[in-house]
């Protein structure tokens, strides 16, 4: 009897039975102590960043409870105060300085989107082009190090450059123009923030873009070279495509982070030129919930903003699903 005839027999079911489970029905579980021997170390190396993250993230995020409550730290904490339900978030939603903050935050993060995004990108870009590994390496040391300085040195170095007693203002009086003090100006402070900001980060950026650079199979360069395809088109055809994944995943969560545009950089300049357009989310939280002790007021403001941030991100997943792309999650 052939091999084929013995497995026809084997698996042949008589009328009345039920085949067997076999691989189409699915393999038995594996037992959990089996998974326990074979995955310990990999649960040991996790389990000091799930002890940081319950202590200095879940634990803590019960505490959002007081933006339902009259909280008072001093009259029991949160078992001792009161439940008011949503009048925090009612009297938020009506206050205009909550209202002025995120409309400021909102303007500040969509310009940033069309003139500090594509910036990263850019210089990723012209880095990726230098052909000299030295050349190449020390730009990247001079556009990575702003990255480390407080934003007080970089308020202060714009100051020094920008400021009314700065260097251009000195050099336009010494050719007879009035000077210009741009760190006052409120009129232009969207335009100084972005550009501190590129100033500050924007080599930083360049990291995660270089990365994704480093992955681009070089044959296919060289195949498109042959085929007589220019540098630009190369780019246009075999770079960007290559990129698209980690622009659509970083643009993703910018836009989640979209109500968090910082806090020293305008907390810093915001006697300057104003509250009316230095006032952002975050700045509002810290005069109108811990300055004055209304800790209730400014966690509901806090709760709100994780809310608008998560709804954004779930927004911008399912656009990048329905644009072919995997998002930041995906179920299949």
């Amino acid at each position: 009897m052939s091999a084929d005839a013995d497995t026809r027999s084997v698996t042949e079911v008589r009328p009345g039975e039920t085949a067997p489970a076999g691989p189409a029905d699915g393999a038995r579980k594996e037992p959990f102590s089996a998974r326990l021997r074979r995955d310990w170390p990999l649960l040991v190396m996790a389990a000091p960043m799930v002890v940081l993250v319950t202590a200095f993230w879940w634990i803590p995020a019960l505490g959002n409870v007081i933006a339902f409550q009259d909280y008072n730290p001093y009259s029991g904490g949160i078992l001792g105060s009161p439940i008011i339900g949503f009048t925090n978030f009612a009297q938020l939603f009506g206050d205009p300085q909550f209202v002025r903050a995120v409309v400021n935050t909102l303007g500040i993060t969509a310009f940033q989107l069309v003139f500090y995004f594509p910036v990263p990108i850019a210089l990723a870009l012209l880095l990726n082009s230098v052909v000299s590994g030295r050349l190449r390496a020390f730009i990247q040391g001079v556009v990575y190090l702003p990255h480390f300085f407080s934003w007080v040195l970089v308020v202060a170095i714009f100051q020094q450059m920008f400021g009314g007693a700065g260097l251009i203002a000195q050099i336009l009086r010494d050719h007879g123009y009035s000077g210009i003090d741009w760190m006052t100006n409120s009129d232009t402070f969207i335009l100084l923030v972005t550009a501190e900001t590129i100033w500050k980060d924007a080599g930083w950026g360049t990291i995660v873009f270089l990365a994704a650079l480093s992955t681009i199979d070089p044959h296919l360069y060289e195949a498109a070279a042959v085929d007589g395809a220019r540098r630009w088109r190369r780019m246009w055809h075999i770079t960007l495509p290559g990129l698209r994944p980690v622009i659509v995943l970083l643009l993703i969560l910018r836009l989640g982070d979209a109500l968090n545009v910082g806090f020293e950089q305008f907390m810093l300049q915001r006697g300057a030129v104003g509250s009316k357009v230095s006032e952002v989310f975050d700045t509002f939280v810290y005069w109108s919930g811990l300055r004055t002790g209304d800790f209730g007021y400014g966690a509901a403001a806090g709760l709100f903003k994780g809310l608008v941030g998560l709804i954004l991100i779930l927004v911008a997943n399912k656009v990048a699903h329905a644009l072919g792309e995997r998002g930041v999650y995906s179920r299949s």
